[in-house]
């Protein structure tokens, strides 16, 4: 006989039945439970604690991006007052050129739009400038950057406007010339 049909053979003797579920569950019952370990045991008693302290951190981090944005206020308003002063006055005085300006026709000028949008006082140098002066209010290199922009648009602007006048005011002639 071969070993496999032995096997057949006697199939049922070597089946036997297993202990019953009711057995698995009291044994189940007599073993001591694990204990959990690592965080989720910690935070399963302490859950609370762990939410107070987050609450807590979130809370401080809030409180510091505040005061530190109330400090850079704060300084922002002592600086810029110099600032402001002279933007006022240099603002006026642009303003006023630049009405004098926009007062003759465009081709009498020779300014194309493009140029005359560069020099309009808010133009992109200028937010450019005011941004990070904002952004850095006690840095003295872009308060000086500002002012001196002020002067040179100014400046521009007269140029401008002695250069029309020069060029449309009617040469005088001379007093002999006509009788010539």
């Amino acid at each position: 006989m071969k070993f496999e049909d032995f096997i057949r053979e006697h199939r049922n003797e070597f089946e036997q039945e297993g202990p019953s579920p009711l057995l698995w569950e009291k044994l189940e019952k007599q073993l001591p439970l694990k204990p959990k370990t690592g965080i989720i045991r910690t935070l399963g008693r302490h859950w609370l604690k762990a939410a107070v302290a987050v609450f807590l951190l979130i809370n401080s981090v809030f409180v510091v991006q505040f005061l530190s944005y109330k400090q850079r206020a704060q300084q922002q308003e002592l600086l810029i007052p110099e600032v402001d002063e002279a933007g006022v006055y240099y603002t006026s005085q642009i303003e006023q050129r630049l009405d004098q300006i926009n007062a003759y026709p465009p081709a009498e000028l020779g300014l194309d739009s493009s140029v005359r949008r560069e020099l309009e006082l808010k133009n992109d140098t200028y937010l450019m400038l005011e941004k990070e002066l904002q952004n850095n209010p006690g840095n003295e290199r872009i308060r000086a950057a500002m002012i001196r922009y002020y002067k040179m648009k100014l400046e521009l602007l007269d140029k401008i406007l002695e250069e029309h006048e020069h060029h449309s005011t009617p040469k005088k002639l001379q007093p002999y010339a006509s009788e010539i």
